[in-house]
């Protein structure tokens, strides 16, 4: 185990950011240490520095080069920080900005529907675009920059000031305005100014959609990744099964809009050839058990796009392009289940409601067996004599059944490992060497409260993001915790940001990310951070309850020195233990 010792008196050295870095932030921290006999100086001032010698002042940063002169008695680290704008750079004369043009990509459209065009051009310029036999006026708009997602987590999200030099317009077109061969066409977008014009084409090419003659896509990945919108830029709705069918109403790039709304990347479709849009009517509907789980049985004449949604008491599974003729319903008396609802809400649209009789849900999972979808719901955890796993390594006590968390199936993921270090202390210490260290000691706080135990990783391995996600699905633990230390974007405080923090994903973990939060940050007389929904990879399997648990934070000077304290290592294994202990208690209860 490494700690503050191995990595005393080192000579002054900065850790973030690397000589040449370039952000968009208007501040940089500077992340560091140097023996805490003497000062160190930035740009010839003194700044402030932990017991141990740990500093991380913040800087502002103006646009271009920035350079930093830090000082330690005989010693000098010189670094160089670019500021990049986020802002386009407005072309000068007859020009449109270098990649302005949009669409960018090839865009495919039902009739009807708007297709916008968009340029950053000079001033007072006439832009307009020219499509079949159309021009369309593309207008000057001042459009409001929004924060990035990490804003919220530098407490800095507020919008910016408006772009100029946009220019933005949108029309509609027939079916029978594009009569080309490949039944696409390019845009020209036309560019005055003071009585010159000059003419470029769209770098995407334009296609209308005939409704009559859509493609029909499958989805081939066993969790096809479905999107508001055409980029990855766009919020998650819920993943696909493998086998979901639906028709493409739209193209944009290689992304496809399937019939229900959401859009998913070509990349896990294939095209079914001959295939009419896929719809479906449903009957009957019924409940199996298996082991430590019930089945919903959806028998369907096709498989069609699906989306969950959870709430106080209730999971509720929407189906599209689905009519009901539903009069038979078997449920038997059920561990999980009360009831079972449903309603069709709209045209092809058909909700069914499940009553759970828990306030807390320990997960789902969604598949196709041929055309019946199986919704697959664990029931809560039970005292097992011998869980399994060939995936992982698991630890579990000799003798169970007078501990309180007898039984119990935990998952631990130490984030990062190998060449993944995560974040930096100030001296270097890797991110993903603490993770290891209190991974293992949070684990043997739960093997001695009879706790079954996986770990993702047990030694300095490199673990894909996909691979971890996989051990959830597949061990099905009763809760998944992935086990962090944190940074900040460039353009936080460094020193002032502090604290235990917790993020979910799924309605079924916000308690559990809630109470632990909770239960640490006054057990300890720690900072909080705070509880967040947050889209991350480990917080988004929907087979068990998983939070991300962010411990401290690495690059604040004076929390460093507590995270690599041996003794602050072995109180937070043990409280993390015992909130999950109590945790389970009042949940069973």
């Amino acid at each position: 185990m490494a700690s503050a010792p191995a990595w005393a008196n080192q000579p002054l050295s900065v850790v973030y950011p690397p000589n040449e870095h370039q952000t968009t932030s208007e501040r940089i921290f500077l992340i560091g240490t140097a023996p805490p006999d003497a000062e160190v100086t930035v740009n010839g001032q003194a700044i402030a520095r932990s017991r141990a010698g740990h500093f991380a002042p913040s800087f502002p940063l103006q646009l271009g080069d920035n350079v930093f002169t830090l000082r330690y008695q005989n010693q000098q680290v010189q670094v160089k920080v670019t500021r990049l704008s986020t802002t386009p750079k407005l072309p000068v004369g007859l020009a449109f900005a270098q990649d302005s043009l949009t669409p960018a990509v090839d865009v495919a459209r039902l009739p009807g529907e708007l297709i916008c065009f968009s340029a950053i051009a000079p001033p007072k310029a006439t832009v307009a675009v020219q499509i079949a036999n159309q021009k369309v006026p593309l207008l000057p708009q001042s459009q409001i920059q929004l924060p990035p997602n990490s804003a919220a987590l530098t407490q800095q999200n507020q919008p910016t000031e408006a772009v100029t030099g946009q220019y933005q317009g949108c029309t509609t077109l027939p079916d029978n305005n594009i009569n080309t061969v490949s039944n696409s066409i390019q845009p020209q977008f036309q560019l005055t100014v003071n009585g010159k014009t000059t003419t470029q084409p769209s770098p995407g090419k334009i296609s209308i959609l005939s409704p009559a003659q859509l493609e029909v896509a499958e989805v081939i990945a066993d969790a096809g990744v479905a999107r508001t919108g055409p980029s990855t830029d766009y919020s998650r709705l819920t993943p696909l099964p493998k086998g979901t069918r639906a028709s493409i109403t739209a193209k944009e790039g290689e992304w496809l809009r399937l019939d229900y709304g959401g859009w998913i990347n070509g990349k896990e479709t294939r095209i079914v050839t001959g295939a009419v849009p896929p719809r479906s009517l449903i009957r009957s509907v019924s409940a199996r058990q298996v082991a430590g789980a019930t089945e919903i049985v959806f028998p369907l004449q096709v498989p069609v796009p699906v989306s969950v949604q959870q709430g106080d008491r209730t999971l509720t599974l929407t189906l599209y392009n689905t009519t009901a003729q539903t009069d038979v319903i078997r449920l038997d008396d059920n561990p999980l289940i009360s009831r079972l609802d449903w309603q069709q809400i709209a045209p092809e649209q058909l909700q069914y409601t499940l009553n759970i009789k828990s306030a807390q849900q320990w997960g789902y999972k969604l598949r196709y067996d041929g055309t019946s979808l199986i919704l697959a719901l664990p029931h809560p955890p039970s005292q097992v004599k011998n869980p399994e796993s060939s995936l992982a390594t698991s630890h579990q006590p000799l003798t169970t059944l007078s501990q309180p968390l007898a039984g119990i199936k935990i998952l631990l993921d130490p984030g990062h490992g190998g060449a993944e270090l995560g974040a930096r202390g100030p001296n270097g210490y890797p991110e993903k060497e603490i993770n290891l260290v209190i991974s293992k000691l949070v684990r043997d706080q739960l093997v001695a409260r009879g706790a079954t135990v996986y770990m993702t990783r047990e030694e300095d391995t490199e673990l894909s993001l996909g691979d971890r996600v996989a051990m959830i699905d597949k061990l099905e633990p009763a809760i998944a915790l992935s086990l962090h230390y944190n940074a900040l974007p460039d353009s936080g405080d460094a020193i002032n940001t502090q604290g235990f923090g917790a993020f979910w994903y799924h309605p079924q973990a916000h308690n559990l990310a809630v109470f632990l939060h909770n239960y640490v940050v006054n057990k300890l007389q720690r900072p909080s951070y705070g509880v967040y929904w947050n889209n991350l990879a480990l917080t988004r399997p929907a087979s068990a309850p998983s939070v991300l648990l962010e411990l401290g934070f690495m690059i604040n000077p004076t929390e460093f020195e507590w995270i690599v304290d041996p003794q602050a290592q072995q109180r937070l294994a043990e409280a993390i233990a015992q909130g999950i202990t109590e945790w389970f208690s009042r949940v069973q209860s």
